[in-house]
């Protein structure tokens, strides 16, 4: 997978497409990321202590990598990725403008 943690993403299908969000977490297994206030989910939490209420917790929960796009932080448009080999290192570029993403 090409997407890593703390990388920009831009949703391109499903309820939240528009949307950019941060990666939180990558889940390689099952080829989704979570990324911060994209596919948001409600979860109702139990009061832990007597006399305390209880809430509505809103998470963010996993969305496909393939419904994701990287944004470029040089070009800040969304990209594909491809590799280069430079002094034996893989490095991502940009499709778009070359440049290391």
């Amino acid at each position: 997978m090409k997407i890593k943690k703390g990388d920009t993403i831009l949703v391109i299908a499903g309820k939240d497409k528009g949307k950019k969000g941060k990666v939180l977490q990558v889940l390689r297994q099952e080829k989704k990321v979570m990324a911060e206030g994209v596919n948001l989910r409600k979860k109702h939490r139990k009061p832990k202590k007597s006399g305390e209420k209880g809430q509505t917790v809103t998470l963010p929960s996993p969305i496909s990598s393939s419904n994701v796009k990287l944004i470029c932080s040089k070009c800040n448009k969304a990209v594909r990725l491809g590799y280069r080999i430079e002094d034996k290192k893989k490095i991502r570029i940009c499709k778009k403008c070359g440049q290391e993403a």
